[in-house]
């Protein structure tokens, strides 16, 4: 059925439906990513500084842990 579709060139309107949905999944990922940063942003800079200190972040390190969510700054570990 491939060559059928191939020969006859309807295999061109279905390649390019699937680079637009493929562009589209990649978008509405990256916008989905960026709103779960902007949330954690929000409710980490809504934490007073002893709360921040309990979880082991500073409120200078915010950014850092919104922008960097599939890191943990606390598996750092120092030298001796």
């Amino acid at each position: 059925m491939s060559t059928t579709y191939i020969a006859t060139g309807w295999d061109r309107p279905f390649a390019f439906a699937r680079r637009v949905v493929s562009f589209l999944e990649g978008h509405c990922e990256a916008f989905q990513e960026r709103r779960k940063s902007a949330r954690l942003r929000t409710t980490l800079s809504g934490l007073s500084d002893s709360e921040l200190t309990d979880i082991g972040i500073s409120r200078g390190e915010i950014e850092y842990v919104a922008s960097n969510r599939a890191m943990d700054p606390r598996s750092a570990v120092c030298p001796p």
